[in-house]
Formats: C-alpha cells, structure tokens, sequence
C-alpha cells in the first residue's frame, strides 16, 4: 500500500455507508509498476522467494506504466527474474484476481510454468477526479503478489472455475478518453458537473453507481451456485466466502442475497477502500493471519464489476507455504 493516506469524510451520510474511513493513495510520480514491484519484493523478503526460480509473470493492471511496452516485461528486470522467464499484462479489474488465478492455473497444470509470480495493481486515483464526491471515496490504491507453485498431487487446489461477460454495458464503468477509441490528442480536456456538485472530466472515470449495484446484485448469487456446483459443494461446505469488496454497505447485501447470512464472509476495507483487482488477495492476506491454513481449505473466491465481467473459484489453502 502507498504511504500516503486520504480520509473519507465519515460523518457525510453517504461516505459512511460505504464502511471506508480512509484509503493509500499512491504519490505523484508513483506508478501500477511501481507498486507491484514493491509487493513482490515484499513478498521475496517476507517470504524467502527466490526471484531466479520464477518462471513466468502475469501482472493484472489497467493503468500500465506505459502504453508500451508491457509493464509486467520491465518488472522482470526489475526484479532480478530470469531472462526465461514469460511475462504478461492483462487489463481487467474486480474479477482480475480470480482470471489470473485461472491463467496460472493453466499455465501450471500444462507444464508451461512451475513457479509464477501473480501480480494486481490498481491506481484510480490517478484518474478520479477530487471534486468526484460520488466516486472518490470509494478506491484506494495498492498492489499485491501471490507465487503460485505446481506440485504433484491427487486433487485440485484450485478449481471450480465460473466465467461471465456482459460487454453490452462497458460504458457503466469507463473512462472515455485516452485509448485507440477516443485518443487524447483528438478530444481535448472537457469539465463536467452533475446535478449533484460532482466534478469529473472526460479523461477520468465515470462510474453508473446504480448500474453497477444493480449488476452485482444479479451476478454475485449466480456466481455462488454456478462455483458451487462445478466443485460439487453446499454453502454449507465452504470455510470461507472472499469476494472483491465494492464497498461495505453493498457487501452486506450481496451476503443476503446469496443466502450466506451467518456464514464466514469477509467484509473489510475500511482501511484502504476498493482497490479493485486487489480486493480479495488482500481479504486472502488478512484471513490469514487469522486463520491456519488447515482451516481454509475450502475458500469461495468471486470477482464482479468493471468490464462489465465476472469470476469465481474454489481455492484450497490449506498448504500455503509458511513465512520465512
């Protein structure tokens, strides 16, 4: 998480629905790349990794530190990873997680990587205006790694994949300026305020806050009984229920309209808000210096938003590797 740290203002009503009292936010001259590579060489550190024996790098980011090359290539010199190693970006957010999870998974299983290196870096600020009062106190930035590892054994340790798409509404959550579609030096910079005092411009993000609830609320229940019935299991069988974290207010009602009031599920970002494809690796992290991994062995992952898309997984943690 970057050092510096912006308060929500908790006694507005709508800032303390969230259930955010305050986000990092990354400092100016602060990249995605940055980030990243700060959580992996924690995680070298922390967890006695050796860079030399990855062999692949998959970087979940939609704010790259260039529009070329790939940022996750730079990081492979950054960080001491072998010249053999692969290394690829891939653009999504809410559901980031879980599709690399699904990537690695593939990469592993078909002999094409041993030791991968996960990477998600979310920096939004850098493009949501400070006037935004709607969209603002809502995202935090912050990066995470997770080494993935293949291993000879009779089950899966993740499994139970879900995939979902629905591209016929992108705009809900967009920023409309700065890609091949609409390219900077063609659209100039253009101010707008809302019937509620919020400023944005046309280069930031612009987010349908209804649309989006509206489609979390219909996608996260199907995601469940979709995940749950590709791993054969019961609501009842799960340790542990770790979807992307929206926002406090509506994670708990996606609880009850999945039906899993009373059951283990995290709901906590209060200390650095939605950092988009970060969210449940950062849940993953905090259960975890809770929880043994002999208690996890069964962890219902789900992703939903931006794209718009949606994921979801099985993840068995019970052999998590213990901290150097």
């Amino acid at each position: 998480l970057p050092e510096a740290v912006e308060q929500n203002d908790t006694g507005d009503r709508f800032a303390a629905k969230l259930g955010i009292s305050e986000r990092h936010i990354a400092a100016e001259g602060e990249s995605a790349g940055d980030m990243a590579a700060s959580a992996a060489e924690r995680l070298f550190r922390e967890w006695g990794v050796d860079p030399g024996e990855i062999d692949f790098i998959l970087l979940c980011v939609q704010h790259p530190d260039y529009q070329m090359p790939t940022t996750a290539c730079h990081l492979q010199s950054r960080l001491g990873i072998p010249q053999s190693a692969g290394a690829l970006d891939y653009s999504l957010g809410c559901s980031g997680y879980v599709y690399g999870l699904s990537l690695a998974k593939g990469l592993i299983e078909t002999g094409l990587s041993r030791r991968l290196l996960l990477l998600t870096s979310s920096i939004y600020t850098k493009y949501i205006n400070r006037q935004d009062g709607t969209i603002r106190p809502l995202f935090g930035d912050g990066a995470t790694a997770t080494l993935l590892a293949g291993e000879e054994g009779e089950s899966a340790r993740l499994y139970g994949f879900t995939f979902g798409t629905d591209g016929s509404r992108f705009d809900k959550l967009v920023i409309p300026v700065g890609g091949s579609r609409n390219m900077p030096r063609e659209h100039p910079e253009k101010m707008e305020t809302d019937e509620r005092g919020n400023t944005r411009s046309n280069y930031e993000v612009h987010m349908d806050g209804n649309a989006i609830s509206y489609f979390t609320l219909r996608v996260a229940p199907q995601i469940v009984n979709d995940v749950l019935g590709a791993a054969e299991l019961s609501r009842e069988d799960i340790d542990y229920y770790v979807f992307h974290q929206a926002n406090g207010f509506m994670m708990r009602h996606v609880q009850k309209k999945c039906g899993l009031d009373g059951m283990p599920f995290y709901n906590d970002i209060e200390h650095i808000g939605n950092t988009v494809s970060g969210t449940i690796p950062f849940g993953l992290e905090a259960i975890l210096r809770e929880k043994s991994p002999a208690e996890l062995s069964r962890v219902m992952l789900a992703g939903f938003g931006v794209g718009l898309s949606w994921a979801g997984c099985i993840a068995d943690l019970s052999r998590v590797m213990e901290r150097a």
